[in-house]
């Protein structure tokens, strides 16, 4: 697994739960493991072993710890770039959505050695879609549904998301929008601010 990921999920961890538990789990996982560099990659294994890990320290099912790194990675301030990335595939939830399929080679452009699984959209009829990704990474429908999740709320649109399948198979997720524009979105720019517009010192 790439190690960017990897380092997703240990500071997700860190974040959400706090580094003395994430040691303890990284320890758990590997003697003498302490984190990941984000540009080298790991075995699978391992990343399965820190899943499995954090899941006995948190209590929480290793699915419903990959949703929420889903979530993370929209709504954390440490993860604001993976954000403006998805925020880039359109105006509207809809829009987003329909982006999808182009997400992989964006992910690509900005690191070339990371592939995400190739994903495929279809409209079922008003403000209903199936999406479907190609099987590669395990657990990978959970971080999705996470993920589609929290958009849905940056947009400001009112969606059902509903995990249907994730396994050797790849994931399928049901969509339904009953309302692209139910409250206000998050504030986005296309532009990134100064640091002096943001009040940085």
């Amino acid at each position: 697994m790439h190690g960017l990921i990897n380092r997703a999920i240990q500071r997700f961890a860190e974040d959400a739960h706090g580094a003395e538990l994430w040691r303890a789990a990284a320890e758990e996982a590997q003697p003498g493991l302490t984190g990941f560099e984000a540009m080298l990659s790991y075995d699978d294994a391992l990343t399965a072993a820190v899943l499995a890990a954090l899941s006995r320290r948190t209590g929480l099912p290793v699915a419903a710890l990959l949703e929420d790194l889903g979530t993370y990675l929209v709504r954390h301030p440490a993860t604001e770039t993976v954000r403006r990335l998805l925020r880039f595939g359109g105006e509207s939830y809809v829009e987003f959505l329909q982006s999808l399929d182009e997400l992989p080679d964006r992910v690509g452009l900005a690191v070339p050695d990371l592939r995400l699984p190739a994903m495929e959209l279809r409209d079922l009829g008003p403000g209903t879609f199936l999406l479907a990704a190609a099987p590669g990474w395990p657990g990978f429908g959970h971080v999705l549904a996470g993920l589609l999740r929290a958009m849905a709320d940056d947009y400001g649109a009112l969606a059902l998301v509903t995990l249907l399948e994730d396994g050797s198979a790849g994931a399928r997720l049901s969509i339904r929008v009953a309302d692209a524009a139910h409250a206000e979105g998050r504030r986005f720019e296309l532009a990134a601010r100064a640091p002096e517009a943001a009040g940085a010192p």
